[in-house]
């Protein structure tokens, strides 16, 4: 009987994480259309401005790994309280989240406006950095917000309610789009401000996302019975500590594979602006592609900690496989497109022929790592509902830093490979990640205890 009886429920495990994926997935890919949107702009006002954009962004996203990675801690947290039936803890809890966002937010808005200063040390082409520097300083401006509004995207999403995710983000490209354009070129009156245009359109972006997500969270009836805003709430020290113990390794978990992206475009920067903006288009592809598994694995972060939160081992499994399958699926349809597509791709991005041929190579080169990308963010999201933070943390600084790097480096820049090497480096760590975290996940799964598995923390309004 039970044989019988498996199959009906996997393929509903299946159906209910693609329901919870799709608007994640979509949300994502917003995100992602910000940077198709900023290097389209760019790449059509100039080459220089491309390469300017292409430096800029990779200096704000790297230190914007760490609140990312941080806050995760928030969905499984939120999950398990609800799996567990305790919703009534769940708006102190936010309310936590929202300072410890905002602490983040101000924190690295202070560490942005001194970040261009590393870029001459860092080796960076003098004709890239003025335009870098422009674009670091004006986007800064949208650092609090973005991380405000990432506490509020996880609460929702950690609900099983992850449309506004993708309204919001997809919302937000309506405005960037038109505004970046408009003072990127100097268009109705505004001067012309290449990069730094840019960098202003997104931090308004990033304030009116945060805005119309608030008054959301204030207005839907979904969330009233949480009261997420209905006082006045001090900043707690023993659940800022709890947040931080289980959100710093994921935040530096989170780091360690985005850097090893991020530093890869600063390493090919020094080697001129066509190399630097042909990998900012291929990057920028590649991470579009990554946005669909990303939205799969913080579907499966969910589903994993909803079923620990009720104390269902299988269905801890179960939601890993059903993750799996739609990741390995996703995987296989972007590799399609990247090898057969790849000219097309990089046509859409810039009009300067050397850019287009060299992007479009390095497009065979995301398509080798789709599907250890696609595995290791699905098994580090699986994890993260396990709340198995730490060990994970070290197997990312091994697979990216203590491999991916080298490797990259190596074959880039000591052999003269260049940004073809680099992406070799870049499969390498990808590869090595997805077989630890798998590994780690499958021996976790079968040994976490499952009789106490609420948040160690308890969350009241009074304290």
């Amino acid at each position: 009987m039970s044989n019988r009886k498996n199959p009906p429920r996997f393929r509903e495990e299946v159906a209910r994480t693609a329901r919870l994926a799709a608007p994640l997935a979509a949300g994502h890919l917003s995100h992602g259309l910000v940077g198709f949107v900023d290097t389209v702009v760019a790449g059509h006002h100039g080459t220089d401005t491309l390469a300017a954009v292409a430096v800029g962004t990779a200096m704000f996203w790297l230190p914007m790994m760490l609140p990312m990675g941080v806050l995760m801690s928030l969905p499984p947290a939120v999950s398990q309280l609800d799996g567990a039936g305790r919703r009534g803890e769940i708006g102190p809890l936010f309310r936590q989240a929202l300072w410890l966002a905002l602490a983040l937010g101000v924190l690295l808005f202070g560490l942005m406006t001194l970040a261009p200063l590393a870029l001459a040390p860092m080796g960076m082409a003098t004709d890239i950095i003025p335009g870098a520097t422009d674009f670091i300083h004006a986007i800064r401006w949208g650092i609090p917000a973005f991380t405000l509004y990432l506490a509020m995207r996880y609460l929702s999403d950690g609900l099983h309610w992850s449309m506004p995710t993708m309204v919001l983000g997809f919302g937000g490209l309506l405005l960037l789009a038109p505004l970046g354009y408009v003072l990127a070129n100097g268009r109705f009156g505004f001067p012309e401000m290449g990069a730094a245009g840019l960098g202003i359109a997104s931090a308004l972006m990033f304030w009116a996302q945060a805005i119309a997500f608030a008054l959301y969270l204030w207005r839907s009836r979904r969330f009233a019975d949480l009261q997420l805003f209905s006082h006045w709430q001090r900043p707690r020290r023993a659940v800022q500590r709890e947040l931080l113990r289980t959100g710093l390794p994921i935040g530096v978990m989170v780091a360690m594979e985005g850097s090893l992206f991020i530093v890869t475009a600063l390493l090919i920067g020094r080697l001129g602006e066509l190399p630097v903006a042909a990998h900012q288009i291929a990057i920028n592809v590649a991470s579009m592609c990554f946005m669909i598994p990303f939205g799969v694995a913080e579907a499966t972060t969910i589903r994993v900690g909803h079923a620990l939160g009720r104390g269902d081992r299988r269905g801890l499994r179960y939601a890993y496989f059903a993750g799996l399958v739609l990741v390995l699926t996703t995987q296989t349809i972007s590799a399609i497109v990247l090898l057969t597509g790849n000219h097309a791709i990089s046509a859409l991005y810039t009009s300067d022929a050397a850019v287009a041929a060299l992007a479009a190579s390095l497009l065979l080169y995301a398509a080798l790592f789709q599907f250890p990308d696609g595995i290791q963010v699905l098994s580090a999201g699986a994890l993260r509902g396990l709340k198995d933070t730490r060990i994970p943390m070290l197997l990312a600084m091994l697979a990216y830093w203590g491999i991916g790097m080298p490797v990259g480096a190596g074959l880039g820049l000591a052999l003269g490979w260049g940004p073809r090497g680099m992406w070799l480096g870049l499969t390498a760590g990808l590869t090595v990640a997805a077989f630890l975290m798998a590994r780690r996940f499958l021996r976790s799964s079968l040994r976490v205890p499952i009789v106490s598995t609420s948040p160690s923390v308890t969350v009241t309004d009074g304290g």
